[in-house]
């Protein structure tokens, strides 16, 4: 009997009839059984993180290749598409929003004439709606194990949708604090934690393209022809996707400039209010050392009124270039 930690591994096994018809549950055992008979039918099995006994026994009920099986246990795999003799290896990027942060996860998919196997590692949420969705359609499911995968896709491409969404209101928001009145430093270290994870949306969407043209033009013997105008269609939502992941980072770039730009106005503001109060206090000063020397012919030292006249002067001359200096906006 399977244990506990074997049931959260094995979240699906699943086999439908040539006529796109659900079977009854079978055991993870069993799946060899199905694929011998020559009745049409396949196989649709979900894995979470498994271990190495399980990917060892994944391996012998399909007769998958090593190098393949390697890859899809030890997780960490850029996305890519790649042929072992009848059958397709396929590693996707997953994202979704995880308490406000972005967290990508993996999805390894092996597809071959009769089955599908699909092994998610990290932040990846449950394939059930898909599969719950394909279960309606049986016409379409009589097509083979091609339809679920283009619902899989589908299904991962449209979780990307919300995430690029929350990047385009915390990019708004931040465009609003990099023109607030007052510099925070933490905006431009928010600015660069969303470049960083806008970076990481694009390595997992740009090579999404290139597994769905291959799925829409090639691979005659795995993917049906009715199902290729599907991958079309994720397609052009990937490359929507995409599209809009450049247009931030691009946004994102240009905001970090103009916040740098924004600060170095700032601080040239403040310098100049400095240099004009330095000037202002430089009359004062230079009057004032000027006649407090101790020389007994200085002009002026003996007269009754010299000492006011000074001030006067001092503040006459203090006022108009505080005037000048105001209108030249240096104070």
């Amino acid at each position: 009997m399977d244990s506990p930690n074997r049931e959260q591994m094995v979240v699906a096994c699943v086999a439908y009839a040539a006529d796109g018809t659900k079977m009854p549950d079978i055991a993870f055992e069993q799946i060899s059984d199905v694929l011998a008979k020559d009745d049409g039918s396949y196989v649709w099995v979900g894995l979470y993180e498994p271990d190495e006994q399980l990917m060892r026994q994944l391996q012998e009920e399909f007769e998958l290749h090593d190098l393949a099986v390697e890859d899809a246990h030890n997780a960490h795999q850029r996305p890519k598409i790649e042929i072992y003799g009848d059958s397709l290896f396929i590693v996707i990027k997953t994202a979704q929003a995880v308490k406000g942060r972005v967290e990508f996860g993996e999805t390894h998919v092996f597809l071959g004439k009769r089955y599908l196997v699909t092994i998610r590692h990290g932040a990846s949420l449950s394939y059930t709606p898909a599969r719950i969705r394909c279960e309606r359609e049986t016409r379409m499911m009589a097509m083979g194990p091609s339809y679920p995968l283009y619902a899989m896709l589908d299904f991962v491409v449209d979780n990307y949708l919300p995430v690029v969404t929350d990047f385009q209101h915390e990019l708004d928001k931040l465009e609003q604090d990099i023109f607030a009145e007052d510099y925070r430093r933490e905006t431009i270290q928010e600015l660069y934690n969303l470049k960083q994870e806008l970076t990481s949306l694009k390595m997992a969407v740009s090579p999404l393209q290139d597994i769905l043209n291959q799925l829409h033009r090639f691979h005659p013997h795995l993917v049906h022809d009715g199902v290729r105008v599907y991958f079309r269609d994720v397609f052009d939502h990937v490359a929507r996707v995409n599209e809009a992941t450049d247009t931030m980072r691009e946004m994102l770039t240009a905001a970090m400039g103009v916040n740098l730009a924004l600060v170095t106005v700032a601080q040239g503001e403040i310098v100049k209010r400095l240099a004009g109060w330095a000037g202002l206090l430089a009359v004062p000063t230079l009057m004032a050392s000027w006649y407090g020397m101790n020389f007994h012919n200085m002009p002026e030292l003996a007269g009754q009124y010299s000492y006011y006249i000074l001030i006067s002067a001092t503040i006459v001359v203090c006022i108009i270039l505080y005037f000048v200096l105001k209108r030249a906006k240096w104070l």
